[in-house]
């Protein structure tokens, strides 16, 4: 039995690893990125000088060898599902037994003019840090850069390009950062925090066009209110897509992303898809059809690594977790607690921030029952376990906000604020009855 793999991020690697565990099945790794699995999530630190490429990987080189996976530096141009083989770019073949489809995303491209001059990139692989690395090594070769798109890929660009002293101008379409997920007080609070960091934040605009030079160099860009910003280097980070296009053709069926069963199989015997490019066809709960989340991708893996070893186990990811980091606050959701403008009335919010520090908390609860539905915390650690119970055992807010201290994370000599938090809360429902 011959396993392919395409994509050696965490989804495929992982599914990879565990198949060797539970099989002696041939395996091959196939990826035109790098040689190596290395921390995806880690690139920005490499920019930023607190680590080095060999530092984001985390096996030694020889560890594929040793455990007899395969790895092969390749892109795949095709699938043939008929003769169950791949074509690869530059010519050559490989035929595979069973095929793990795990080739992860692409930054978005909406057709702007000018957004494939040279200066003008995403954030994802490997190659777009050693494009940033040509194009922004320092703030007398990179004058200003302008980032497109407010998500967590932009701020983690932003914050890459401030640790140079790289002027930056940050264009959010939305009226507030990030507010089609994040609640109203969390987003005004980032807004705040963005501009402390001496970014340029300029909410409610979208790109119009990039202007080019006499070399075919980004030299600046048209907002939507005709303006024009001078700039060395554009950087697209309005999301990402999954990676599908060398799938066309192949009699796979697609849409966003790959369309799969809960057992993670394509419509294709012996064709599976995980990671950033899979798409669930029925969502499963409240979640996206494709999520494009580390942790989530790691569960795909293992999961389907099960069923290619003999166990037929369905993805079953649990109560919805992100982790993430604007600058220097920690981000932690757990649950569903809804963004500005998305929210159910029958979800209610309690909010409370501190009146000096960036330091906030989002309860989220149904209004009628009071039973917790989300927690989002900003600079406040909590377990993940004991949310992810407390979600389970559908405890109310108030059975929440009385156990708080169970789930607080954060060091011992930290300054704690349940206290705080609980007294609030109560002043708030005092008020209300």
């Amino acid at each position: 039995m011959h396993i392919v793999i395409i994509g050696n991020g965490i989804s495929g690697i992982t599914a990879a690893r565990h198949i060797r565990k539970g099989s002696d099945y041939k395996i091959t790794v196939v990826s035109s990125e790098s040689d190596h699995f290395f921390s995806r999530t880690a690139l920005m630190y490499i920019y930023m000088g607190h680590m080095k490429y060999e530092h984001t990987k985390p096996y030694e080189d020889s560890f594929w060898k040793k455990n007899r996976i395969g790895l092969k530096r390749a892109k795949v141009r095709a699938v043939v599902t008929a003769s169950k083989s791949l074509v690869l770019e530059g010519g050559g073949a490989l035929s595979y037994d069973k095929l793990i489809i795990a080739s992860g995303s692409q930054p978005n491209r909406f057709g702007w003019p000018g957004q494939d001059l040279k200066g003008v990139q995403g954030l994802y692989s490997l190659q777009d840090l050693e494009a940033l690395e040509v194009h922004a090594p320092d703030k007398k070769h990179c004058r200003r850069a302008v980032i497109v798109g407010g998500g967590l890929i932009g701020i983690e660009l932003a914050e890459m390009l401030r640790s140079r002293d790289i002027p930056v101008t940050f264009l959010v379409r939305e009226s507030s950062f990030w507010n089609g997920v994040l609640p109203e007080g969390e987003s005004a609070m980032i807004n705040e925090h963005i501009r402390q960091h001496h970014v340029d934040l300029r909410l409610g605009t979208n790109l119009k066009e990039i202007l080019s030079d006499e070399s075919g160099r980004a030299r600046a860009v048209i907002t939507d209110q005709d303006e024009e910003i001078e700039c060395d280097l554009v950087g697209l980070t309005a999301g990402v897509r999954p990676n599908i296009g060398f799938l066309e053709n192949s009699g796979i069926e697609t849409d966003k992303g790959v369309l799969v069963d809960r057992y993670l199989q394509t419509n294709i015997r012996d064709v599976y898809a995980i990671g950033d490019c899979a798409q669930q066809r029925i969502p499963i709960g409240k979640r996206r059809a494709v999520e494009a989340v580390w942790y989530t991708g790691r569960m795909m893996g293992e999961t389907l690594a099960r069923t290619i070893c003999g166990q037929d186990i369905e993805y079953k990811p649990g109560h919805w977790f992100n982790s993430a980091k604007f600058f220097d606050i920690e981000y932690q959701t757990y649950g569903w607690v809804s963004g500005s403008g998305r929210r159910d009335p029958k979800e209610q919010h309690f909010h409370w921030r501190h009146p000096n520090e960036l330091l906030c908390l989002t309860i989220a609860y149904d209004v009628k029952t009071r039973k917790l539905l989300g927690i989002n915390t900003f600079g406040i650690r909590l377990r993940h376990e004991v949310v992810d119970q407390w979600l389970a055992q559908e405890l109310t807010i108030d059975q929440a906000l009385e156990r708080l201290g169970e789930a607080n994370f954060d060091p011992e000599q930290y300054r704690r604020y349940e206290g705080d938090i609980l007294q609030a809360f109560t002043s708030k429902t005092e008020q209300t009855l």
